[in-house]
């Protein structure tokens, strides 16, 4: 989660962005938060947008 002034931070500073998204993709852009989002939603169609609860396997002794 990306608190407000994180966010100021990405729109106004950040000219580069490093993603690490779910299922070991990495992502690089070039650009602000914003572009970055407006983008995210290209490639991610719908499911970006849809918040996924964690899956975390069971701790096993």
């Amino acid at each position: 989660m990306i608190i407000s002034h994180d966010r100021w931070f990405l729109d106004r500073i950040a000219t580069h962005i490093l993603s690490f998204e779910g299922d070991s993709h990495v992502e690089w852009f070039e650009g602000n938060f914003q572009d970055y989002e407006k983008d995210k939603m290209r490639w991610l169609r719908q499911d970006s947008i849809i918040p996924h609860r964690l899956k975390y396997k069971k701790f096993t002794r």
